[in-house]
């Protein structure tokens, strides 16, 4: 007989307001509650967030309908829902703490009539940012949180807001934090801001150059942490190398401090590393304006760096990296003293 009252599927909107309700039980709870009813609207929980994500992504039978992502959508937006749902994270199983990451993650990209409704609710909630970038300092729930906050970081008007002096100093912090993973995770975090929206990182990397080099070569480029040393090395490269931060690059190679660091780096061990200090001691040796003291230590250090050179090569063949070396050779051999201003 049951099977001739089926309860009909669960629409996108009550799907979401089921979540809701049950996510503001999760999180006030009622003390009068047995624990066997509790457990059971846990377990209830965790089938609804498993279907929000099938919506959003589809399954091994279907892709998802435009239709209903937009509702899900909508109504997600419509109410609290996703700041009921990072208040309530550390109240969820493993499994459906994966799960809410995942819906997250997507909703961010969803458009309603064109729109990114997601950017505009952050907009107005911007407090959330707060809560995913101080859940680095929670071991449990750093990695949820941690890939939440990239996602909403696609947002311009998000990244601005993390793009703060006192969030970045504290990413400083968690590169260094001794659980790899969660390290790892921060300094992915990290490059996403200083990488994804030009002129916004252009701006803040103008206001704050001062602190923030001084930061990134002491904490990070003379970390006694190789893999951080790393992927500093990699991602300074990639800053420096993009056209939006001109301003900043040169100013950047006219720092004795900063070439001396560089040197170092050359000299390392790790061919990985010496390759990345190579791409940005380039923009040393091709700058036209060398102030005295740069020119200087490039002369003082000329025949060690020319000996360096001489078998310095990648482990494949790379025709860009021999034209810019033998560039960077024939800058470094044809050098004078300059007189001092």
């Amino acid at each position: 007989m049951k099977s001739l009252f089926k309860s009909k599927p669960r629409t996108p909107v009550d799907l979401v307001r089921q979540t809701r309700d049950l996510l503001i039980f999760a999180d006030l709870g009622a003390p009068d509650t047995k624990e066997s009813k509790r457990d059971e609207k846990m377990v209830e929980l965790s089938k609804l967030m498993r279907e929000l994500k099938q919506v959003l992504y589809g399954d091994s039978e279907s892709e998802p309908v435009a239709e209903a992502c937009a509702q899900l959508t909508q109504e997600f937006f419509r109410e609290d829902t996703l700041r009921i749902l990072i208040t309530c994270l550390p109240k969820l199983n493993l499994e459906t703490r994966k799960d809410a990451t995942q819906v997250v993650a997507n909703l961010q990209r969803q458009q309603v009539q064109s729109k990114l409704i997601a950017c505009d609710y952050l907009e107005k909630n911007i407090d959330l940012m707060d809560v995913l970038i101080a859940g680095y300092e929670n071991t449990e729930l750093a990695l949820h949180y941690g890939a939440m906050l990239r996602e909403c970081i696609r947002h311009q008007i998000v990244a601005k807001y993390v793009l703060e002096l006192e969030h970045m100093k504290n990413f400083f912090d968690f590169i260094q934090l001794p659980n790899f993973d969660i390290a790892s995770d921060a300094a992915a975090t990290f490059k996403e801001l200083l990488t994804r929206h030009k002129s916004t990182v252009a701006e803040f990397l103008s206001k704050n150059y001062d602190w923030f080099f001084a930061e990134y070569n002491s904490k990070l480029l003379e970390s006694t942490n190789y893999i951080t040393r790393r992927q500093a090395i990699k991602l300074l490269g990639d800053i420096l190398l993009d056209r939006s931060n001109s301003a900043v690059m040169t100013r950047y190679v006219s720092s004795r401090d900063n070439l001396r660091i560089l040197m170092n780096l050359l000299r390392e061990t790790s061919k990985s590393i010496q390759i990345e200090a190579f791409h940005v001691f380039k923009l040393f040796a091709a700058n036209q304006n060398k102030p005295p003291d740069i020119v200087s230590i490039l002369i003082t250090n000329r025949s060690k760096l020319l000996r360096l050179f001489a078998d310095f090569k990648p482990d494949k063949e790379d025709e860009q990296f021999e034209a810019d070396k033998a560039q960077v050779v024939k800058e470094i051999a044809a050098l004078e003293p300059k007189e001092r201003p």
